[in-house]
């Protein structure tokens, strides 16, 4: 059982991480965030404010911003990692050496380095010392920050090896507005959260242009098999994709306004260039690099996922949105599951 007062080192302050801590710290605990930004900080600190990213929140007095990463880590009980996908490294690097022994590690972060085409989960096994490896766990599921600061019911997923670090971190991040739920899924929850961006980016270019329900949800459908696809490439379960991590948080990214990566294809589709998308944007939408680390990743595991290649197309080839539907529309004729062997 967690005491009340216990302190969480949440590594990164953009509008997820500082839900998160939000929830930890409206429990009580005392949550100390690490930010690269001095302004940011102070504005947390001073005005109870992050009006950057979650400017609709008002933060607790439990929760408090540093500069310094060993000051977030110092006697942090637990440590949550919440960086972009392309930063997850860099951060891990840094504070290799100084994250406590007995913590808890969760990331809540989604996504595919473009380097090395390694998800968060192989990324941390590779920056952080051996002996912590058994304390990973990944958080994910449909969970926009917007909503979850707000208080509104929400349902993540834990997926950890170890059942007791499982169990810790499901009790430290449940609370009335959110519940938690146990995996021992690691590759199959990591390969959900990443690959539901680029799918979003798709069912947002679709309706950019103007179709309907029915190509939206043949979208989310097929991008769900292919998603599966590579979750099983990586060692993954299929089940787990039908779960909060797959199906769920592909909807929720798929039809959600709040969505940033289905902002980005519906912008692409009305015609807008992908610089000026992104420079509109203010925020990361990790399905943009995402998508290109999806598709050479196809490459590297042998699968053929048409979806993630004619989004990788659009946004790295330029190819027009309408051309990618009609391709993706004219491909053979096969049958909808792999395993069904019809000839």
């Amino acid at each position: 059982m967690v005491s009340r007062g216990e302190k969480v080192a949440v590594l990164g302050a953009g509008a997820w991480g500082t839900a998160l801590a939000k929830v930890l710290a409206d429990k009580g605990e005392r949550v100390s965030m690490y930010c690269r930004r001095p302004d940011l900080v102070a504005q947390i600190n001073e005005q109870r404010l992050n009006g950057r990213y979650l400017p609709s929140a008002s933060l607790p007095e439990t929760l408090s911003a540093t500069v310094d990463p060993e000051e977030a880590l110092h006697q942090a009980s637990m440590v949550v990692f919440v960086a972009p996908s392309h930063a997850t490294r860099e951060v891990a690097q840094l504070v290799a050496r100084k994250v406590p022994r007995e913590a808890p590690i969760v990331s809540a972060t989604k996504g595919i380095e473009n380097e090395s085409l390694t998800f968060v989960d192989q990324i941390l096994e590779a920056e952080l010392p051996g002996e912590l490896h058994h304390q990973f766990a990944f958080l994910s599921g449909p969970s926009f920050a917007k909503e979850l600061a707000a208080k509104l019911p929400t349902g993540v997923v834990i997926a950890a090896k170890d059942e007791a670090v499982r169990s810790h971190v499901m009790k430290r991040f449940h609370a009335p507005h959110l519940r938690t739920y146990a995996s021992r899924d690691v590759p199959g929850v990591e390969c959900g959260g990443a690959i539901k961006n680029v799918i979003a980016i798709a069912a947002g270019a679709a309706d950019g242009l103007g179709f309907g329900h029915n190509t939206r949800a043949m979208l989310i459908t097929r991008g769900l098999s292919e998603m599966v696809k590579l979750s099983l490439a990586r060692g993954g379960q299929a089940i787990t994709l039908a779960g909060l991590a797959g199906m769920g948080d592909l909807v929720l990214t798929c039809t959600g306004e709040l969505s940033r990566n289905r902002t980005v294809g519906l912008e692409l589709g009305k015609g807008k260039k992908l610089a000026e998308i992104v420079a509109g944007l203010g925020h990361v939408a990790e399905g943009v690099k995402t998508t290109k680390s999806a598709y050479d990743l196809t490459f590297k595991l042998g699968l053929e996922l048409p979806i993630i290649h004619e989004v990788y197309r659009v946004l790295y080839e330029d190819k027009p949105v309408a051309k990618a539907v009609e391709d993706l529309m004219g491909r053979e004729l096969t049958a909808e599951f792999d395993h069904e062997g019809l000839a």
